[in-house]
C-alpha cells in the first residue's frame, strides 16, 4: 500500500487519536482489575500470603502474550493483533468474574493471565504510535500514547466503589464487580480498534510481511529478537534502557510503602505513591519533546542518572521522611524517560522487517524481568533490607548510564550522527 506524504500525515494523526482512545480504555480495565484482583485471590483462598499471585500471572499474561500479538501484526497488520489482545483480555476479565462466584483460585489464576493480554497490547500501543511518525517527532508520538494513559489509570481505580455495588445488586459477588467492567472497557477497546484503526499504520508504513511470515513458537522468536539486537550495539542499549527502567521502578516502588510503614509513615504511603505516578506519566509529552530534541541515546544517560538519583534519595529517606516523596517522583521521572528513549531507540536501531517480532520480545523481557524484580523484592526486603533492595536498583540504573556514556562517545569519536 502507498501514500503520500499528506496521507502519511492524515494517517498518523487518525492513528494517535483512535491510539488515544484506546489507552483510556484499556488503562482503565487493567488498573480496575489491579485494585481488586489481590483482594479477590486473598479472600477466596482465606490468606494474605497468596494476594500477590493475582497481578504476578497478570505481569506473566503481559509478558508472554507480546511475542504472539507481535507475530499477528507482522504477519496482518497492528489492527488485528491490538484487536485479538483486547478480546483475550476481555475473556480473561469474564473468566476471573466466574472464578468469583465459584470460588475458584485456579480459575483465577487463568482468568489473570488471560487478562494480561490486553495490557500487553496497551503496551504495544506506543511502537504502533512510532510507525508513521517523523523522525525528529517519534518519541513525542510515543509520549502521548504513554501520557494518556493516565487517564485510564487514573478513571479505573476511581470507579471501583461504584462497580462493587454494581455486582452485589446484580447477585454476584462484590469483588467481581471490577472484572465487569473490565470486560466492558476492553471490549470497547477491541471495537474502537476495529473500526478506527484504518488504514492500518504498520501497512502504510511497509512493515507488513508480504508473504505472511514464519510461524514460529515464543521461544524461536525469542531467540532470533536477541540475536538481531545483540547485534546491534544501539538496540542493545534499548533494550537495557527498557528492562531496566522497569525493573528498578517496580522493585523500589512495590515495598516503598512497606518501608514506610517500618518508619512510622504508613498514613503517608498513598500520596507518595501518587507522586510517584505524576512522575511516572505527568511530564510525558514534555519529556518526548526532550528526548526528541537532545537524542535517544543522552536520554537514556539520562534517565540512569535520574534512576540512581531516585533510589539513593529513597534509601537515605528513612532518616529524612520527607525525601521519599522526591525520591519516588524521581523514579518515576526516570522511568518515563527510559520508557519513551528506550522505545523510540528499539524502533530506530533494528531493521524494518525484523522490528515488530523484536518490539514483543522487547516487551516480553521487560515485562518478564519487571514482574520478577517485583516478585523478588519481598524476599530481598525481608532478608535484607529495603537499602539492599534499592542499592541494587542503584547499581543497575548505574550500568545502563555508564552503557548510554560510552555508546555517547562512541557515537561522538566515530563522527556517526547522534540518533534523532
Amino acid at each position: 500500500m502507498t501514500a503520500t506524504t499528506v496521507d502519511r500525515v492524515a494517517v498518523q494523526r487518525r492513528t494517535i487519536a483512535t491510539l488515544m482512545t484506546g489507552q483510556v480504555l484499556g488503562g482503565a480495565s487493567v488498573s480496575s482489575a489491579f485494585a481488586v484482583a489481590g483482594l479477590l485471590a486473598a479472600d477466596i483462598y482465606d490468606s494474605d500470603r497468596i494476594a500477590g499471585v493475582a497481578s504476578a500471572m497478570l505481569t506473566l499474561g503481559s509478558a508472554f502474550a507480546s511475542v504472539p500479538i507481535a507475530r499477528m501484526m507482522r504477519r496482518r497488520g497492528r489492527r488485528p493483533g491490538l484487536q485479538v489482545g483486547y478480546l483475550v483480555g476481555m475473556t480473561g476479565a469474564m473468566v476471573a468474574v466466574l472464578a468469583g462466584q465459584l470460588r475458584s483460585l485456579p480459575l483465577l489464576i487463568v482468568g489473570m493471565f488471560l487478562f494480561g493480554s490486553g495490557q500487553a497490547s496497551n503496551l504495544q500501543g506506543r511502537y504502533v504510535a512510532a510507525d508513521l511518525a517523523e523522525p525528529d517527532r517519534r518519541a513525542r508520538a510515543i509520549s502521548t500514547v504513554v501520557w494518556v494513559g493516565t487517564l485510564g489509570a487514573v478513571f479505573g481505580p476511581s470507579l471501583s466503589p461504584p462497580e462493587k455495588a454494581f455486582g452485589v445488586a446484580i447477585g454476584l459477588d462484590r469483588l467481581v464487580g471490577p472484572f465487569i467492567f473490565a470486560a466492558i472497557f476492553f471490549g470497547f477497546a477491541a471495537v474502537n480498534i476495529s473500526v478506527r484503526l484504518r488504514p492500518d499504520p504498520l501497512v502504510v508504513a511497509g512493515g507488513l510481511d508480504p508473504t505472511g511470515g514464519e510461524r514460529v513458537k515464543i521461544l524461536p522468536q525469542l531467540g532470533r529478537s536477541l540475536r538481531v539486537i545483540w547485534s546491534i550495539p544501539m538496540a542493545r542499549l534499548a533494550l537495557a534502557t527498557n528492562v531496566v527502567s522497569q525493573a528498578s521502578m517496580v522493585a523500589v516502588m512495590t515495598m516503598t510503602p512497606l518501608h514506610m510503614k517500618d518508619h512510622g509513615h504508613a498514613d503517608l504511603s498513598a500520596f507518595v505513591i501518587a507522586l510517584h505516578i505524576v512522575g511516572m506519566y505527568g511530564l510525558s509529552p514534555f519529556i518526548g519533546r526532550l528526548v526528541d530534541r537532545f537524542g535517544r541515546v543522552p536520554s537514556a544517560l539520562a534517565a540512569g542518572v535520574i534512576l540512581a538519583a531516585g533510589t539513593v534519595t529513597a534509601v537515605v529517606a528513612g532518616y529524612q521522611p520527607s525525601l521519599v516523596f522526591l525520591g519516588l517522583f524521581l523514579l518515576g521521572l526516570g522511568w518515563n524517560v527510559g520508557i519513551i528513549a528506550g522505545s523510540a531507540l528499539l524502533t530506530e536501531s533494528v531493521p524494518a522487517e525484523e522490528r515488530v517480532g523484536v518490539q514483543g520480545s522487547a516487551d516480553l523481557l521487560m515485562s518478564l524481568l519487571g514482574g520478577s524484580a517485583g516478585f523478588a523484592s519481598g524476599f530481598v526486603k525481608v532478608a535484607w533490607g529495603f537499602h539492599w533492595l534499592a542499592n541494587g536498583a542503584t547499581i543497575a540504573a548505574g550500568l545502563l548510564a555508564a552503557f548510554a556514556l560510552f555508546m555517547v562517545r562512541t557515537t561522538s569519536l566515530s563522527g556517526s550522527p547522534r540518533p534523532a
